[in-house]
């Protein structure tokens, strides 16, 4: 089961709201538009509406499950929104995806993960694929506690956020407008 979670909304939207027509767990840009659309209808101006015809961006890299990945993601996301004119988004983009690769470091036994970014009309993508089927959850940290607090975080930063699983494990994700940095 997917669940796309948006701060904006009162709760998790059923999965069936970004799937692709045939029902397949496809998350890229028509699904992307489907969600957008759906999310116009229901703040206005507080979405981007997206227009026909739209320019994607796509980049991926394949990182082994060790620390030093965290750092090499947010240097490759860092690189590559720059080339993509997107500097204003990089700072929360960098945040949110050091925060799904550690959660992969310290919550699965994977040998390696994917990272995958995506842009189309300003609006971005991150993608984190990984092995495990496990689906995160937020819990309640102690306020001493060390870890915990990532997927809030997420929730605070990104539009919307969500999991899929995949045959071979899950893809975890989060979208950021093109105003998110400003």
């Amino acid at each position: 089961m997917s669940v796309i979670y948006s701060p904006l909304g009162s709760g998790p939207m059923p999965a069936s709201y970004g799937r692709e027509p045939g029902g397949g767990l496809g998350r890229r840009h028509s699904s992307m538009r489907d969600r957008w659309e759906t999310l116009w209808r229901r703040v206005g101006d507080l979405a981007i509406q997206l227009v026909d015809g739209a320019d994607l961006e796509e980049a991926s890299w394949r990182l082994p499950a060790r620390p030093a990945s965290c750092g090499r993601a947010r240097r490759l996301i860092r690189k590559q929104l720059s080339a993509w004119g997107m500097e204003h988004v990089s700072d929360e983009a960098e945040l949110l995806v050091s925060e799904l690769v550690a959660n992969v470091l310290r919550h699965t036994c994977c040998d390696d993960l994917t990272l995958r970014i995506s842009t189309v009309n300003g609006l971005l993508r991150c993608e984190v694929e990984d092995c495990n089927e496990g689906i995160p959850r937020m819990r309640w940290p102690a306020p001493d506690d060390e870890s915990g607090r990532g997927l809030y975080i997420l929730d605070s930063l990104a539009c919307c956020w969500g999991t899929d699983r995949t045959r071979s494990g899950k893809i975890m994700w989060f979208e950021l407008p093109s105003y998110a940095g400003r």
